[in-house]
């Protein structure tokens, strides 16, 4: 009886087993085919361009020159008798202020005898006239062939004139000559050297010192070859930027003043002048700027119209990698007009409708499929804009 079970009940069993192998191969086919369903295209991050008009901004490096240096002499001999306590190297002194002092009194002498040569001059000049018109009114009474030039005393006349002007030449020349015995500043100056002291006897036209001008300042800086096509049509009065670099910089505004006009032969530029106001800060309050100072020079140039501007590391031999519609990886040429900081300026190859890809896989192919990583919040400082607004 048992045995006619168990034969009854093989078949079910083995019918059971059969059945839960196909299902476990059933089972075990469908992960497989999950597995070769993953997607494994690298993904990439893009980004979004948009053209606009940049303005060029132009960056070079000058030194600080004044606007003029001046040998100072002694238009009269003389001992000196006093100086200016910041007459003295390093010293900054007024335009009109007195740098020392001539002793006077050869010149006030010589001033004193020029008036009164002048007077005598004049004296004589009005007794000449009174002559002359008595002569006028006696020639009234003789015949025309009696009357003459020197019967009417116009040669005493002119003469008398003429020792009135050059009695009046020689007292300008006193009074100049006094007045030259302060020997005041020219300008708002810089003291470069002063070799002059009290006591010590100036002989005319002896260099005693050398100034600066502080009142403006100039910078000759070089414009490279690549520079020059984007320099403004009309460079002259163009807005500057002066900034000196290391700890606790100083920055002023200038403008540039002319174009030099030549092409450095050794280096091929051309070289333009910038003009400061005030560059040690007399008269304002600002840091002084000091001459030999080597400083950093920008401006803006030309306006280019719908250009791009994207990161140097973006762009490899000239070449930009995208995204198009269909996520695949396409290679676009493009044109670099102007290479700015870290950044490339494009005028071509590109379109507001492309997707920039900052991320590219490790070996990008042309046609490779991508997916894109999704853009993280605008307000992610982290994420990079290739646009230019």
């Amino acid at each position: 009886m048992k045995t006619n079970w168990k034969k009854f009940a093989l078949p079910f069993v083995v019918l059971l087993v059969g059945v839960g192998a196909v299902k476990a191969i059933n089972a075990s086919a469908e992960k497989e085919e999950d597995k070769q369903a993953v997607d494994t295209r690298p993904t990439v991050k893009v980004e979004s361009i948009e053209s606009a008009d940049y303005q060029v901004l132009i960056t070079s490096f000058g030194e600080v020159t004044p606007l003029e240096s001046t040998a100072i002499s002694s238009q009269v001999a003389g001992e000196v008798t006093a100086w200016n306590e910041n007459f003295v190297a390093g010293g900054l002194v007024l335009r009109g202020e007195t740098l020392f002092s001539i002793e006077k009194d050869t010149y006030e002498a010589a001033l004193l005898q020029a008036e009164a040569n002048l007077s005598s001059a004049q004296s004589l000049l009005i007794e000449e006239q009174a002559r002359a018109n008595v002569a006028k009114q006696e020639a009234k009474n003789l015949p025309n062939n009696k009357v003459s030039d020197l019967y009417l005393r116009k040669p005493q006349v002119l003469s008398a004139e003429a020792a009135v002007k050059s009695a009046q030449a020689r007292l300008k020349i006193a009074q100049r000559d006094l007045d030259n015995c302060e020997i005041k500043a020219p300008y708002d100056a810089l003291v470069i050297s002063r070799n002059v002291g009290v006591g010590q006897y100036v002989n005319q036209g002896a260099q005693v010192a050398v100034l600066n001008n502080v009142e403006k300042a100039e910078i000759v800086f070089p414009i490279a070859g690549f520079d020059n096509a984007f320099l403004p049509n009309d460079v002259a009065g163009t807005p500057a930027i002066i900034t000196t670099k290391g700890f606790d910089a100083i920055t002023r505004k200038g403008s540039i003043a002319r174009d030099l006009g030549v092409v450095d032969q050794a280096t091929r530029m051309s070289q333009l002048v910038i003009r400061i106001d005030d560059p040690y800060g007399i008269k304002s309050n600002v840091q002084p700027l000091k001459y030999g100072s080597y400083v950093e020079v920008q401006f803006v140039g030309k306006t280019l119209p719908q250009v791009y501007r994207l990161p140097q590391e973006l762009v490899t031999n000239r070449t930009v990698w995208i995204v198009n519609q269909d996520n695949k990886l396409e290679p676009r040429k493009v044109d670099i007009i102007r290479e700015e900081g870290a950044y490339f300026l494009i005028s071509e190859g590109l379109s507001n409708t492309d997707k920039i890809v900052v991320t590219l896989p490790e070996y990008p192919q042309k046609g490779m499929e991508v997916k894109t990583a999704k853009p993280k919040p605008a307000s992610d400082d982290s994420s990079l804009s290739v646009k230019k607004s």
